[in-house]
């Protein structure tokens, strides 16, 4: 099977033995504790279930520059994004103690994760802007992931952590929701040498579906990992458990049985098109996959990346040896009339635009909305059912 990032196994931080883990939560209640923003909570449990691996914890300001300049932090480790705790205030924190982080998506803000606190630093404007212009390429704040790193506040709590819950994730997709290593081991029980993995954050339409199966036709995967985004999204996007429901439907009707397995990990999406897609990357080799789909505007948001800067980013300024997954780059996907089936357009050079059935997003939830059928060249209708449903209850 394909290594872990950075070494021979994964690192996960949620501590497994149950005594262990009694034992940290009950010393938690005791000790300083901050809310953390969403991202600082997702980041934990990205930790927690060795997506992240090899990592021990929240980065410092020098890392966390290095990342964001050279995709590399201090020790030369290869890493994309900055995986930080910003806070708006450490009051009552102090170097060398532990500190309790407390979740801000649940209920009550149970701990998430203990760190160890080995740096209280502030992020000056300028480090700010370094972060936020090499990451997403942008400082607007109009866009929804420096909105978000934004309104973290300036304060970075640096240090390991031991991570003792992954959130509502779990109890929420409890079919869905699974860890680096989980998902490795079932590689593994299936007895799968090649996996190519799809990422999503929105329901799977046909041209997707078609993706798939091109994808592991052409690497010769013996299966297909669908990866589905469980965390935040910005506003207008479709729920998890709506995505799941419909993904789950088109598995089960339209692929052959044993080849797909359908998991989700928790996350907040950073909408950073071309890092994220690079990240992205890494955290599908720690969960065992060879090969990773990605396609046109990747893990992109409006027009602040061109459509395919997320394949190019993999030519441009990642090392060739900084990753073991292979890159599936495929094109946009629609069906096409002429040929009566999906393809990628760059195969169809003998198409003009009305060759084929294109639908914007917004068209699409005006239709549903509407409740009116989509076309069966676009959607499966059982998937279109379950989509309809949910626009139509809002």
């Amino acid at each position: 099977m394909i290594k872990p990032h950075g070494g021979l196994t994964l690192n996960p931080l949620f501590i497994e033995d149950e005594r262990s883990r009694a034992s940290m939560i009950e010393r938690a209640s005791e000790l300083p504790s901050i809310v953390v923003s969403s991202s600082t909570a997702a980041n934990a449990v990205m930790l927690g279930a060795g997506y992240f691996s090899p990592l021990n914890g929240y980065m410092n300001v020098a890392d966390a520059i290095s990342v964001s300049t050279d995709m590399k932090m201090s020790d030369g480790l290869f890493w994309p994004v900055p995986v930080m705790n910003v806070c708006h205030s450490a009051e009552g924190i102090e170097v060398g103690t532990k500190i309790a982080l407390r979740d801000p998506n649940v209920d009550g803000n149970p701990v998430v994760a203990v760190q160890d606190v080995t740096s209280i630093e502030t992020l000056s404007e300028e480090q700010l802007a370094i972060i936020i212009t090499n990451v997403y390429a942008t400082t607007d704040e109009n866009h929804p992931g420096v909105a978000a790193f934004v309104a973290q506040g300036r304060i970075v709590v640096a240090g390991p952590i031991q991570v003792l819950n992954f959130s509502y994730f779990e109890e929420e997709f409890p079919e869905t929701f699974r860890t680096a290593g989980q998902i490795r081991a079932a590689i593994e029980a299936q007895g799968w040498e090649k996996v190519v993995a799809f990422q999503t954050r929105n329901p799977m339409h046909r041209a997707h579906e078609e993706l798939c199966k091109m994808a592991q036709e052409a690497t010769g995967a013996d299966g297909v990992l669908i990866h589905m985004l469980l965390g935040k999204l910005k506003e207008g996007d479709i729920p998890a458990p709506v995505r799941d429901s419909a993904i789950r439907k088109m598995v089960e009707l339209y692929f052959p049985a044993n080849t797909v397995m359908i998991t989700g990990y928790g996350f907040d999406m950073l909408y950073a098109g071309p890092r994220e897609a690079v990240l992205h990357a890494l955290f599908r080799q720690n969960a065992g996959c060879t090969h990773f789909i990605i396609g046109r505007d990747h893990a992109g948001v409006g027009d602040y990346y061109g459509a395919f800067d997320a394949q190019t980013i993999f030519d441009d300024q990642v090392p060739s040896d900084a990753l073991e997954i292979e890159i599936f780059r495929a094109d946009h996907t629609a069906y096409s009339k002429k040929l009566d089936r999906v393809v990628m357009m760059r195969d169809a050079p003998d198409h003009a635009m009305e060759d084929f059935v294109l639908l914007s997003g917004t068209k699409v939830r005006t239709m549903l909305a509407a409740g009116e059928d989509l076309p069966g060249e676009f959607a499966r209708p059982e998937v279109a059912k379950i989509l309809m449903d949910y626009y139509q209850s809002l």
